[in-house]
């Protein structure tokens, strides 16, 4: 039976379908969800942001991350389901190194990752946060594969 479930947030589409999945279980178990996300300074560094300087880049990142967890903390509250959020900066740290530790700290039953399942050269350019948390963590884990949109069979 899980109690603690921890929900990493970071405004993809698969983030969002694991937080959906999240909240039934949490629903179903009776549990209580710590909604994380974790700033991640590379994006500045790697263009994903238009900044004058990293500082500026740092803050719109930690502004963004803030509205991403008021806004889950918003879907997971109308639930009824008990949430806290955490906003987590940890300069060169890897996101899924930061993940595993705050999952130990908490301490989580579960966590439960939206993924876009990736493979190949893309999971390898890209990296995989999911990948990461699933090889280094103690505590079970639910990957939620994010649904293709253009699905052949």
């Amino acid at each position: 039976m899980y109690q603690r479930i921890l929900v990493p947030v970071d405004g993809s589409s698969a983030a969002a379908q694991g937080l959906h999945e999240a909240i039934k279980l949490a629903h179903d178990q009776g549990a209580q969800i710590l909604l994380l996300h974790v700033v991640d300074e590379w994006r500045v560094a790697a263009g994903d942001i238009a900044a004058v300087n990293l500082d500026a880049g740092s803050k719109a990142l930690r502004e963004t991350g803030a509205q991403l967890l008021t806004q889950a903390e918003a879907q997971v509250r109308a639930a009824g389901i008990p949430v806290q959020t955490v906003l987590l900066e940890e300069l060169g740290v890897p996101v899924g190194e930061c993940i595993v530790r705050r999952a130990q700290q908490w301490p989580a039953d579960l966590i439960v990752c939206g993924t876009h399942g990736r493979h190949g050269v893309s999971r390898l350019l890209l990296g995989s946060s999911a990948e990461y948390i699933v090889r280094h963590t103690s505590v079970p884990v639910l990957l939620v594969r994010e649904a293709e949109r253009n699905q052949t069979r």
